[in-house]
């Protein structure tokens, strides 16, 4: 587990591990941001080299471009330590899923109470080399008989 600040001196809790084959982990476990504004940043770097997704996330004007990106780093400091290069590494996966919520209630009239949900979403990455695809030919065409 490795503890990081961000901006507003608030811990970043991410773990890190690296499987076979040269595929790299990291995980965010805790995100004070709902799952679905998470996702809108991870669709954004799906499939991009890891160099080109830093980039990308570096411009970003959303709240969740800052520990994506950390989160990135960290996957990618995992890989370089078992000696991948990490220019030549894709995302190969990034998720997005719910890690619970906070609920709390919100007085309102006539002594009724509102339920608040505070979301809070989990960030899983994986990095991956560049697979080259082999080519295959066009198809031929098949002409319509009229």
């Amino acid at each position: 587990m490795e503890t990081k600040l961000t901006q507003k001196n608030k811990p970043i809790t991410t773990s890190r591990e690296v499987i076979s084959n040269g595929v790299a982990n990291a995980t965010l476990k805790s995100h004070n941001q709902s799952p679905r504004k998470v996702r809108l940043v991870t669709d954004l770097v799906k499939g991009k080299k890891v160099p080109a997704a830093l980039t990308a996330l570096e411009f970003l004007p959303r709240r969740a471009a800052l520990p994506v990106a950390k989160l990135i780093k960290s996957a990618a400091a995992s890989a370089k330590a078992q000696g991948e290069n990490v220019d030549e590494l894709v995302v190969q996966s990034i998720t997005a899923e719910t890690a619970g919520m906070l609920k709390k209630y919100m007085p309102r009239a006539f002594g009724r109470a509102s339920l608040i949900r505070r979301r809070k979403s989990c960030v899983k990455v994986t990095l991956a080399p560049v697979v080259a695809k082999a080519k295959k030919g066009t198809p031929a065409k098949v002409k319509k008989g009229k």
